[in-house]
């Protein structure tokens, strides 16, 4: 029995999925964004940490909040996406660890320093991101990721606890007409990969 996805499969998750710039009007359900994260909740982190936490953008009044923290190319993207993600890491992650990683009772102590917590915090959530990206293609919607906003109005308009930092917006739904940019070119395996 195969392991690999079938060709239609990968070209879903990466060769032909973009991202998207326009999204037609159809809502983006509270079940599709379940499945979503039923999907992308398996991807694995350093110590399980799962650091993620996904913020739904779903009302006119906190949508126009978060359009404010926006850089100027990306407000207007935002404003008309059927559903909004903001994706930030949570910095105290580490006190969900005795749950989420038992069999290592210490682990939480390993993370006693803010500086500690917050590079890992980062560094996981940030695998999160693109897990996440990849959850949306998967569940059949089109995902804008963008990383053009003002991180530190974002925390204090909708993280003020000081306990989460904001790293990547992403857009949801079904894509639009004239949703992709042509594609842009990638490097080549020759150029990326080197053998030792």
């Amino acid at each position: 029995m195969s392991l690999a996805l079938d060709p239609v499969a990968q070209d879903l998750l990466f060769r032909e999925a973009r991202t998207a710039n326009t999204f037609t009007d159809e809502p983006v359900t509270d079940e599709q964004t379940k499945a979503i994260y039923d999907l992308i909740k398996y991807g694995p982190t350093s110590m399980n940490q799962q650091p993620l936490r996904i913020l739904l953008v779903r009302s006119a009044e906190a949508r126009e909040r978060l359009i404010g923290h926006m850089s100027e190319g990306n407000r207007k993207k935002t404003a008309a996406a059927p559903l909004v993600a903001v994706l930030a890491a949570d910095n105290e992650f580490h006190e969900e660890l005795p749950s989420q990683f038992p069999h290592f009772p210490q682990a939480m102590d390993l993370f006693a320093e803010r500086a500690v917590r917050e590079r890992s915090a980062r560094l996981n959530a940030l695998l999160q991101v693109g897990y996440f990206i990849i959850g949306v293609r998967a569940a059949g919607l089109a995902a804008g990721p963008m990383t053009g906003f003002d991180a530190e109005g974002i925390d204090r308009e909708f993280f003020g606890d000081g306990e989460h930092s904001v790293l990547a917006v992403v857009n949801i739904g079904r894509p639009g007409e004239n949703a992709w940019f042509p594609r842009s070119p990638r490097l080549t395996y020759d150029q990326v990969v080197t053998t030792v």
